[in-house]
Protein backbone atom coordinates (compact mmCIF):
# COMPACT_ATOMS: atom_id res chain seq x y z
CA UNK A 1 0.00 0.00 0.00
CA UNK A 2 2.17 3.08 -1.14
CA UNK A 3 -0.21 4.81 -3.44
CA UNK A 4 -2.28 7.94 -2.02
CA UNK A 5 -5.57 8.95 -3.23
CA UNK A 6 -6.82 12.53 -2.88
CA UNK A 7 -10.18 13.02 -3.60
CA UNK A 8 -10.66 16.43 -4.91
CA UNK A 9 -14.79 18.47 -4.50
CA UNK A 10 -14.66 21.19 -6.65
CA UNK A 11 -17.27 24.28 -7.26
CA UNK A 12 -17.04 23.07 -10.75
CA UNK A 13 -16.11 19.46 -11.42
CA UNK A 14 -15.21 16.21 -8.69
CA UNK A 15 -11.96 14.44 -9.32
CA UNK A 16 -9.94 12.00 -7.70
CA UNK A 17 -5.67 11.93 -8.36
CA UNK A 18 -3.60 8.68 -7.34
CA UNK A 19 -0.18 9.55 -6.00
CA UNK A 20 2.62 7.35 -5.80
CA UNK A 21 5.38 6.90 -3.00
CA UNK A 22 7.31 9.63 -4.12
CA UNK A 23 3.87 11.96 -4.72
CA UNK A 24 4.29 12.01 -7.74
CA UNK A 25 0.39 11.79 -10.17
CA UNK A 26 -0.12 8.40 -11.76
CA UNK A 27 -4.04 8.87 -12.49
CA UNK A 28 -6.88 11.36 -12.44
CA UNK A 29 -10.31 11.00 -12.86
CA UNK A 30 -12.93 14.01 -13.12
CA UNK A 31 -16.52 15.14 -13.53
CA UNK A 32 -18.20 18.08 -13.97
CA UNK A 33 -21.54 18.82 -11.54
CA UNK A 34 -24.16 20.99 -12.23
CA UNK A 35 -24.82 24.10 -11.41
CA UNK A 36 -28.30 25.11 -9.98
CA UNK A 37 -29.46 28.48 -10.67
CA UNK A 38 -32.97 28.85 -9.47
CA UNK A 39 -33.50 32.65 -8.54
CA UNK A 40 -30.64 35.67 -9.56
CA UNK A 41 -28.42 35.27 -6.27
CA UNK A 42 -28.63 32.17 -5.68
CA UNK A 43 -26.24 28.81 -6.63
CA UNK A 44 -26.90 25.46 -5.17
CA UNK A 45 -25.59 21.92 -6.08
CA UNK A 46 -27.25 18.45 -5.76
CA UNK A 47 -25.43 16.62 -2.79
CA UNK A 48 -26.48 13.68 -3.94
CA UNK A 49 -25.12 14.09 -7.49
CA UNK A 50 -21.64 15.34 -5.87
CA UNK A 51 -21.44 12.09 -3.93
CA UNK A 52 -22.09 9.72 -7.43
CA UNK A 53 -19.83 11.70 -9.57
CA UNK A 54 -17.12 11.50 -6.77
CA UNK A 55 -17.70 7.95 -5.76
CA UNK A 56 -17.68 7.32 -9.74
CA UNK A 57 -14.91 8.99 -10.23
CA UNK A 58 -12.62 7.33 -8.05
CA UNK A 59 -13.54 3.71 -9.12
CA UNK A 60 -12.48 5.50 -12.77
CA UNK A 61 -9.22 7.01 -10.83
CA UNK A 62 -8.10 3.63 -9.81
CA UNK A 63 -9.15 1.43 -12.59
CA UNK A 64 -6.96 3.82 -14.57
CA UNK A 65 -3.97 3.32 -12.46
CA UNK A 66 -4.70 -0.73 -12.64
CA UNK A 67 -4.96 -0.54 -8.93
CA UNK A 68 -7.83 -2.07 -6.48
CA UNK A 69 -8.64 -0.15 -3.54
CA UNK A 70 -6.36 -2.34 -1.28
CA UNK A 71 -3.12 -0.77 -3.18
CA UNK A 72 -4.50 2.86 -1.03
CA UNK A 73 -2.60 3.67 1.72
CA UNK A 74 -4.91 6.65 2.76
CA UNK A 75 -7.43 8.74 1.61
CA UNK A 76 -6.99 12.59 1.71
CA UNK A 77 -9.94 14.91 0.93
CA UNK A 78 -10.25 18.69 0.29
CA UNK A 79 -13.28 20.57 -0.85
CA UNK A 80 -15.00 23.25 -1.85
CA UNK A 81 -15.49 25.53 1.49
CA UNK A 82 -18.45 27.35 3.11
CA UNK A 83 -20.95 25.20 0.67
CA UNK A 84 -23.68 23.40 3.41
CA UNK A 85 -25.70 20.24 3.36
CA UNK A 86 -28.29 19.35 5.68
CA UNK A 87 -29.25 15.63 5.83
CA UNK A 88 -31.42 13.23 7.82
CA UNK A 89 -29.18 10.91 10.24
CA UNK A 90 -31.43 8.34 9.54
CA UNK A 91 -31.53 7.65 5.87
CA UNK A 92 -28.42 9.52 4.93
CA UNK A 93 -30.95 11.76 2.36
CA UNK A 94 -30.49 15.40 1.96
CA UNK A 95 -32.99 17.43 2.94
CA UNK A 96 -32.43 20.10 0.16
CA UNK A 97 -29.67 21.09 -2.46
CA UNK A 98 -26.58 21.66 -0.97
CA UNK A 99 -26.38 26.07 -0.96
CA UNK A 100 -23.07 26.82 -2.44
CA UNK A 101 -20.57 29.41 -1.30
CA UNK A 102 -21.38 31.65 -3.70
CA UNK A 103 -25.01 31.65 -3.07
CA UNK A 104 -25.92 35.40 -2.09
CA UNK A 105 -29.73 34.69 -0.64
CA UNK A 106 -29.20 35.43 3.22
CA UNK A 107 -27.22 38.68 2.10
CA UNK A 108 -29.91 40.55 3.80
CA UNK A 109 -30.08 38.23 6.67
CA UNK A 110 -26.13 39.66 7.22
CA UNK A 111 -26.87 43.43 6.81
CA UNK A 112 -29.47 43.11 9.71
CA UNK A 113 -26.81 41.24 12.03
CA UNK A 114 -24.17 44.07 11.60
CA UNK A 115 -27.13 46.67 11.85
CA UNK A 116 -27.98 45.11 15.00
CA UNK A 117 -24.07 45.57 16.10
CA UNK A 118 -22.80 41.53 15.89
CA UNK A 119 -20.04 41.93 13.48
CA UNK A 120 -17.13 42.76 16.21
CA UNK A 121 -18.47 39.86 18.02
CA UNK A 122 -18.20 37.73 14.50
CA UNK A 123 -15.26 38.77 13.68
CA UNK A 124 -13.38 38.50 17.75
CA UNK A 125 -14.23 34.88 17.80
CA UNK A 126 -13.87 33.57 14.04
CA UNK A 127 -11.73 36.00 11.81
CA UNK A 128 -14.18 36.18 9.31
CA UNK A 129 -16.54 38.82 8.50
CA UNK A 130 -20.46 38.61 8.29
CA UNK A 131 -21.64 37.80 5.02
CA UNK A 132 -23.31 35.48 3.30
CA UNK A 133 -20.25 33.49 1.58
CA UNK A 134 -20.03 31.48 4.66
CA UNK A 135 -22.18 28.53 5.80
CA UNK A 136 -23.77 29.93 9.42
CA UNK A 137 -26.96 32.06 7.62
CA UNK A 138 -27.05 29.25 5.14
CA UNK A 139 -27.57 26.35 7.97
CA UNK A 140 -30.44 28.52 9.48
CA UNK A 141 -32.30 29.95 6.12
CA UNK A 142 -32.18 25.94 5.24
CA UNK A 143 -33.79 25.32 8.73
CA UNK A 144 -36.22 28.09 8.22
CA UNK A 145 -37.38 27.57 4.72
CA UNK A 146 -37.46 23.90 4.69
CA UNK A 147 -40.54 22.33 6.22
CA UNK A 148 -40.07 20.74 9.33
CA UNK A 149 -36.45 20.83 9.46
CA UNK A 150 -35.89 23.09 12.19
CA UNK A 151 -38.03 20.41 14.56
CA UNK A 152 -36.02 17.82 13.11
CA UNK A 153 -33.24 19.47 14.00
CA UNK A 154 -33.96 20.11 17.48
CA UNK A 155 -34.98 16.27 18.09
CA UNK A 156 -31.39 15.60 16.88
CA UNK A 157 -32.48 14.18 13.60
CA UNK A 158 -30.59 16.39 11.23
CA UNK A 159 -26.71 16.63 10.53
CA UNK A 160 -24.85 19.54 8.84
CA UNK A 161 -21.76 19.32 7.44
CA UNK A 162 -19.91 21.00 4.55
CA UNK A 163 -18.54 19.00 1.56
CA UNK A 164 -15.89 17.20 3.16
CA UNK A 165 -18.13 16.07 6.07
CA UNK A 166 -20.72 15.05 3.31
CA UNK A 167 -18.32 13.31 2.04
CA UNK A 168 -17.10 11.43 5.01
CA UNK A 169 -20.12 10.30 6.36
CA UNK A 170 -21.17 8.81 2.69
CA UNK A 171 -17.68 6.93 2.82
CA UNK A 172 -18.14 5.75 6.54
CA UNK A 173 -21.94 4.49 5.72
CA UNK A 174 -22.67 7.66 8.31
CA UNK A 175 -20.25 5.90 10.85
CA UNK A 176 -17.85 9.54 10.85
CA UNK A 177 -19.83 13.26 11.28
CA UNK A 178 -16.63 14.99 11.28
CA UNK A 179 -14.76 18.18 9.99
CA UNK A 180 -11.36 19.50 9.98
CA UNK A 181 -10.12 23.17 11.90
CA UNK A 182 -10.10 24.32 8.44
CA UNK A 183 -13.34 23.99 6.91
CA UNK A 184 -15.20 24.55 10.52
CA UNK A 185 -12.93 27.92 10.89
CA UNK A 186 -15.60 28.92 7.44
CA UNK A 187 -18.60 28.76 8.88
CA UNK A 188 -18.89 31.49 11.52
CA UNK A 189 -19.95 29.35 14.40
CA UNK A 190 -16.11 27.94 15.25
CA UNK A 191 -14.25 30.18 17.80
CA UNK A 192 -10.13 29.67 16.08
CA UNK A 193 -8.97 30.92 19.49
CA UNK A 194 -10.81 28.01 22.04
CA UNK A 195 -10.70 25.72 18.86
CA UNK A 196 -14.05 24.81 19.67
CA UNK A 197 -18.00 25.66 18.22
CA UNK A 198 -19.46 28.70 19.81
CA UNK A 199 -22.18 28.73 22.01
CA UNK A 200 -22.61 32.47 21.10
CA UNK A 201 -22.04 32.30 18.10
CA UNK A 202 -24.65 29.02 18.05
CA UNK A 203 -27.37 31.47 19.64
CA UNK A 204 -26.84 34.26 16.94
CA UNK A 205 -27.60 32.50 14.23
CA UNK A 206 -30.04 30.19 16.01
CA UNK A 207 -28.04 27.06 15.38
CA UNK A 208 -28.73 23.90 17.32
CA UNK A 209 -25.06 22.50 18.43
CA UNK A 210 -26.70 18.68 17.51
CA UNK A 211 -26.58 19.47 14.18
CA UNK A 212 -22.60 20.01 14.09
CA UNK A 213 -19.97 17.36 13.34
CA UNK A 214 -17.06 16.81 15.63
CA UNK A 215 -13.70 18.85 14.80
CA UNK A 216 -10.45 16.68 14.02
CA UNK A 217 -7.13 18.21 12.67
CA UNK A 218 -6.34 18.12 9.69
CA UNK A 219 -3.76 15.35 9.06
CA UNK A 220 -4.47 12.28 11.03
CA UNK A 221 -6.18 8.75 10.59
CA UNK A 222 -9.78 9.76 11.29
CA UNK A 223 -11.47 5.85 10.23
CA UNK A 224 -11.70 3.66 7.65
CA UNK A 225 -14.20 3.70 4.37
CA UNK A 226 -17.52 1.15 4.72
CA UNK A 227 -18.48 2.14 1.60
CA UNK A 228 -19.20 -1.41 -0.39
CA UNK A 229 -19.16 0.95 -3.68
CA UNK A 230 -15.79 2.43 -3.29
CA UNK A 231 -14.18 -0.24 -1.34
CA UNK A 232 -13.67 -0.43 2.90
CA UNK A 233 -11.47 -0.73 5.22
CA UNK A 234 -9.48 2.36 3.63
CA UNK A 235 -7.77 4.96 5.65
CA UNK A 236 -9.06 8.67 5.47
CA UNK A 237 -6.23 10.38 6.88
CA UNK A 238 -6.88 13.94 5.77
CA UNK A 239 -9.39 16.81 5.44
CA UNK A 240 -8.18 20.85 4.24
CA UNK A 241 -10.66 23.25 2.57
CA UNK A 242 -9.36 23.86 -0.83
CA UNK A 243 -7.48 26.74 -0.39
CA UNK A 244 -5.73 26.02 2.21
CA UNK A 245 -5.10 22.68 0.33
CA UNK A 246 -3.64 24.47 -2.00
CA UNK A 247 -1.16 26.59 0.08
CA UNK A 248 -0.17 23.00 1.79
CA UNK A 249 0.18 21.92 -1.83
CA UNK A 250 2.67 24.85 -3.14
CA UNK A 251 4.75 24.07 0.32
CA UNK A 252 3.79 28.10 1.28
CA UNK A 253 5.07 26.32 4.90
CA UNK A 254 6.57 29.58 6.66
CA UNK A 255 5.61 32.77 7.56
CA UNK A 256 5.11 34.56 4.48
CA UNK A 257 4.59 33.00 1.68
CA UNK A 258 1.60 33.19 -0.72
CA UNK A 259 -0.21 31.73 -3.34
CA UNK A 260 -3.20 32.56 -5.56
CA UNK A 261 -5.47 29.74 -6.77
CA UNK A 262 -7.61 30.89 -10.31
CA UNK A 263 -10.41 28.66 -10.21
CA UNK A 264 -13.69 29.59 -10.02
CA UNK A 265 -13.18 32.37 -7.76
CA UNK A 266 -9.77 33.16 -7.21
CA UNK A 267 -7.87 33.05 -4.04
CA UNK A 268 -5.09 34.49 -2.44
CA UNK A 269 -3.78 32.94 0.76
CA UNK A 270 -0.75 34.27 2.90
CA UNK A 271 0.44 31.99 6.18
CA UNK A 272 0.95 33.89 8.93
CA UNK A 273 2.81 30.66 11.27
CA UNK A 274 1.65 29.78 14.25
CA UNK A 275 0.71 33.83 14.69
CA UNK A 276 -3.48 34.67 13.58
CA UNK A 277 -2.91 38.28 12.44
CA UNK A 278 -5.98 40.17 12.24
CA UNK A 279 -7.12 42.57 9.47
CA UNK A 280 -8.71 45.75 9.61
CA UNK A 281 -9.18 45.75 5.64
CA UNK A 282 -11.16 43.33 4.59
CA UNK A 283 -9.31 40.55 4.79
CA UNK A 284 -10.09 37.04 6.71
CA UNK A 285 -7.87 35.62 9.04
CA UNK A 286 -8.69 31.85 9.17
CA UNK A 287 -6.88 28.33 10.35
CA UNK A 288 -4.17 26.92 7.24
CA UNK A 289 -3.90 23.72 9.00
CA UNK A 290 -3.38 21.57 11.75
CA UNK A 291 -0.69 18.74 11.88
CA UNK A 292 -0.76 17.40 15.48
CA UNK A 293 -0.86 19.68 17.75
CA UNK A 294 0.89 22.66 15.64
CA UNK A 295 -2.00 25.55 14.20
CA UNK A 296 -0.93 27.13 11.58
CA UNK A 297 -2.77 30.49 10.77
CA UNK A 298 -3.05 32.36 7.75
CA UNK A 299 -4.97 35.71 6.07
CA UNK A 300 -7.20 34.99 2.60
CA UNK A 301 -8.58 37.29 0.40
CA UNK A 302 -11.10 35.57 -1.65
CA UNK A 303 -12.57 36.81 -5.20
CA UNK A 304 -15.76 35.20 -5.83
CA UNK A 305 -15.75 35.09 -8.97
CA UNK A 306 -12.16 34.71 -11.15
CA UNK A 307 -12.30 31.68 -13.89
CA UNK A 308 -16.22 31.73 -13.83
CA UNK A 309 -16.32 35.09 -16.05
CA UNK A 310 -14.33 32.87 -18.60
CA UNK A 311 -17.02 30.05 -17.74
CA UNK A 312 -19.92 32.85 -18.15
CA UNK A 313 -18.56 34.16 -21.51
CA UNK A 314 -18.18 30.81 -22.75
CA UNK A 315 -21.53 29.32 -21.00
CA UNK A 316 -23.67 32.36 -20.61
CA UNK A 317 -23.19 34.37 -23.64
CA UNK A 318 -21.84 31.39 -25.82
CA UNK A 319 -19.07 33.86 -27.53
CA UNK A 320 -16.63 30.66 -27.96
CA UNK A 321 -16.33 27.46 -27.31
CA UNK A 322 -13.65 26.37 -25.18
CA UNK A 323 -12.08 28.57 -21.88
CA UNK A 324 -8.89 27.63 -23.66
CA UNK A 325 -9.84 29.95 -26.43
CA UNK A 326 -9.49 32.82 -24.46
CA UNK A 327 -5.82 33.17 -24.46
CA UNK A 328 -5.59 33.32 -28.27
CA UNK A 329 -8.49 36.06 -28.31
CA UNK A 330 -6.92 38.19 -25.60
CA UNK A 331 -3.99 37.76 -27.51
CA UNK A 332 -5.43 39.09 -30.52
CA UNK A 333 -5.54 42.88 -29.35
CA UNK A 334 -3.14 44.97 -28.41
CA UNK A 335 -4.76 45.92 -25.36
CA UNK A 336 -8.45 45.94 -23.82
CA UNK A 337 -9.12 49.13 -25.74
CA UNK A 338 -10.52 51.22 -22.54
CA UNK A 339 -13.08 48.11 -21.52
CA UNK A 340 -12.97 47.40 -17.96
CA UNK A 341 -15.51 44.00 -16.83
CA UNK A 342 -16.50 44.28 -13.28
CA UNK A 343 -17.12 40.22 -12.53
CA UNK A 344 -19.68 41.14 -9.28
CA UNK A 345 -21.82 38.41 -10.83
CA UNK A 346 -22.41 36.96 -7.44
CA UNK A 347 -21.66 40.25 -5.55
CA UNK A 348 -18.17 41.41 -4.43
CA UNK A 349 -15.73 39.74 -2.01
CA UNK A 350 -12.64 41.16 -0.41
CA UNK A 351 -11.53 44.03 -0.17
CA UNK A 352 -15.40 45.55 -1.17
CA UNK A 353 -17.50 42.82 0.45
CA UNK A 354 -20.82 43.60 -1.48
CA UNK A 355 -23.53 41.23 -1.90
CA UNK A 356 -25.16 43.87 -4.08
CA UNK A 357 -22.70 44.92 -6.56
CA UNK A 358 -23.19 43.47 -9.99
CA UNK A 359 -21.31 42.60 -12.58
CA UNK A 360 -20.82 46.14 -15.54
CA UNK A 361 -19.12 46.37 -18.59
CA UNK A 362 -17.39 49.91 -19.07
CA UNK A 363 -15.93 51.62 -22.16
CA UNK A 364 -17.74 49.76 -24.69
CA UNK A 365 -17.84 51.86 -28.13
CA UNK A 366 -18.53 50.86 -31.74
CA UNK A 367 -14.53 49.93 -31.90
CA UNK A 368 -15.15 46.76 -29.04
CA UNK A 369 -14.96 43.04 -30.20
CA UNK A 370 -15.40 40.26 -28.80
CA UNK A 371 -11.78 40.27 -28.30
CA UNK A 372 -11.86 43.36 -26.32
CA UNK A 373 -15.09 41.93 -24.08
CA UNK A 374 -12.60 39.08 -23.66
CA UNK A 375 -9.13 40.64 -22.57
CA UNK A 376 -11.33 42.37 -19.77
CA UNK A 377 -12.16 39.26 -18.77
CA UNK A 378 -9.06 38.41 -18.31
CA UNK A 379 -7.50 41.48 -16.94
CA UNK A 380 -10.57 41.21 -14.31
CA UNK A 381 -9.08 38.44 -12.61
CA UNK A 382 -5.94 39.84 -12.25
CA UNK A 383 -7.47 43.45 -11.13
CA UNK A 384 -9.29 41.79 -8.11
CA UNK A 385 -6.52 39.51 -7.30
CA UNK A 386 -4.15 42.99 -7.16
CA UNK A 387 -6.42 44.45 -4.85
CA UNK A 388 -5.91 41.61 -1.91
CA UNK A 389 -2.40 41.29 -2.96
CA UNK A 390 -1.69 45.12 -2.03
CA UNK A 391 -3.71 44.55 1.53
CA UNK A 392 -1.80 41.32 2.12
CA UNK A 393 1.18 43.16 2.10
CA UNK A 394 0.22 46.27 4.27
CA UNK A 395 -1.65 44.01 6.41
CA UNK A 396 1.79 41.70 7.02
CA UNK A 397 3.46 44.39 7.15
CA UNK A 398 6.02 43.40 4.55
CA UNK A 399 5.50 43.05 0.92
CA UNK A 400 4.69 40.18 -0.72
CA UNK A 401 7.84 39.72 -3.35
CA UNK A 402 6.90 36.20 -4.56
CA UNK A 403 2.96 35.28 -5.16
CA UNK A 404 2.67 31.13 -6.48
CA UNK A 405 0.43 30.71 -8.58
CA UNK A 406 -1.91 27.32 -9.58
CA UNK A 407 -5.82 26.48 -10.82
CA UNK A 408 -6.88 26.14 -14.01
CA UNK A 409 -6.37 29.72 -15.51
CA UNK A 410 -2.42 29.83 -14.06
CA UNK A 411 -1.57 27.83 -17.44
CA UNK A 412 -2.67 31.52 -19.10
CA UNK A 413 0.64 32.74 -19.96
CA UNK A 414 -0.99 36.47 -20.46
CA UNK A 415 -2.74 35.87 -17.19
CA UNK A 416 0.11 34.97 -15.49
CA UNK A 417 1.95 38.09 -17.39
CA UNK A 418 -0.77 40.74 -16.77
CA UNK A 419 -0.66 39.66 -13.10
CA UNK A 420 3.08 40.29 -12.83
CA UNK A 421 3.29 43.68 -14.46
CA UNK A 422 -0.13 45.41 -12.53
CA UNK A 423 1.32 44.12 -8.72
CA UNK A 424 4.68 44.03 -9.22
CA UNK A 425 5.35 40.81 -7.93
CA UNK A 426 7.07 37.54 -9.33
CA UNK A 427 4.48 35.37 -10.29
CA UNK A 428 5.74 31.70 -9.92
CA UNK A 429 3.98 28.43 -11.61
CA UNK A 430 5.20 25.08 -10.35
CA UNK A 431 5.65 22.13 -12.73
CA UNK A 432 2.57 20.75 -10.84
CA UNK A 433 -1.02 22.88 -10.90
CA UNK A 434 -3.08 20.66 -9.21
CA UNK A 435 -1.89 21.59 -6.13
CA UNK A 436 -5.15 21.58 -4.04
CA UNK A 437 -5.44 17.48 -4.52
CA UNK A 438 -1.50 17.54 -4.03
CA UNK A 439 -2.20 19.17 -0.53
CA UNK A 440 -4.74 17.01 0.29
CA UNK A 441 -2.59 13.99 -0.80
CA UNK A 442 0.54 15.64 1.23
CA UNK A 443 -1.43 16.07 4.18
CA UNK A 444 -2.43 11.94 4.04
CA UNK A 445 0.73 10.76 2.98
CA UNK A 446 1.83 12.70 5.95
CA UNK A 447 -0.62 11.13 8.80
CA UNK A 448 0.19 7.49 7.73
CA UNK A 449 4.16 8.08 7.71
CA UNK A 450 4.86 7.79 3.81
CA UNK A 451 6.72 11.37 3.98
CA UNK A 452 7.94 14.11 5.92
CA UNK A 453 6.76 17.82 5.67
CA UNK A 454 10.97 18.24 5.04
CA UNK A 455 10.92 15.77 2.22
CA UNK A 456 8.03 17.45 0.29
CA UNK A 457 9.96 20.23 0.12
CA UNK A 458 12.31 19.07 -1.66
CA UNK A 459 9.65 18.21 -4.13
CA UNK A 460 8.38 21.46 -5.65
CA UNK A 461 9.81 23.11 -8.80
CA UNK A 462 9.10 26.01 -10.98
CA UNK A 463 7.69 25.98 -14.23
CA UNK A 464 8.19 29.67 -15.15
CA UNK A 465 8.52 32.78 -13.04
CA UNK A 466 7.16 36.22 -14.79
CA UNK A 467 8.49 39.62 -13.80
CA UNK A 468 7.31 42.92 -14.03
CA UNK A 469 7.74 45.03 -17.68
CA UNK A 470 4.66 47.17 -18.19
CA UNK A 471 5.72 51.03 -17.54
CA UNK A 472 4.89 52.08 -14.39
CA UNK A 473 2.42 54.76 -15.87
CA UNK A 474 0.64 52.25 -17.93
CA UNK A 475 0.04 50.24 -14.57
CA UNK A 476 -1.43 53.26 -13.03
CA UNK A 477 -3.60 53.85 -15.59
CA UNK A 478 -5.06 50.73 -16.24
CA UNK A 479 -5.46 50.37 -11.98
CA UNK A 480 -7.78 54.03 -12.30
CA UNK A 481 -9.83 52.99 -14.69
CA UNK A 482 -10.12 49.88 -13.07
CA UNK A 483 -11.33 51.19 -9.43
CA UNK A 484 -13.55 53.61 -11.21
CA UNK A 485 -15.09 50.57 -12.58
CA UNK A 486 -15.84 48.64 -9.14
CA UNK A 487 -16.91 52.00 -7.65
CA UNK A 488 -19.68 52.47 -10.15
CA UNK A 489 -21.11 48.51 -9.99
CA UNK A 490 -20.91 48.14 -6.55
CA UNK A 491 -24.78 48.61 -4.31
CA UNK A 492 -26.36 48.02 -7.60
CA UNK A 493 -29.29 45.03 -6.46
CA UNK A 494 -30.86 47.52 -3.14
Amino acid sequence: MRYILAIDQGTSSSRCVVYDRQANPVAMAQQTITQHFSQPGRVEHDAEEIWASQSAVFLQALLDAQLSPADIAGIGITNQRETTVIWERSTGKPVYNAIVWQDRRTADDCIRLKQAGAEAMVKAKTGLLLDAYFSATKISWLLDHVEGARAQAERGELAFGTIDSWLVWKLTNGELHITDVSNAARTLLFNIDTMQWDDELLALFNVPASLLPAVKSSSEIYGQTRNREIGAGISIAAIAGDQQAGLFGQLCINAGMAKCTYGTGSFLMMNTGLQRVASSHGLLTTIAWQIGDQIHYALEGSVFVGGAAIQWLRDGLGLFGQAADSEQLAASVADNGGVYFVPALTGLGAPHWDPHARGAIFGITRGTTLAHLTRAALESICFQVDEVLQLLSAESGAPVVQLRIDGGAAVNNRLAQFQADISAVEVVRPTNLETTALGAAYLAGIAIGLWTIDELNQKWQIDRSFYQQMPPQDVKSLKHYWLKAVGRAKNWAE
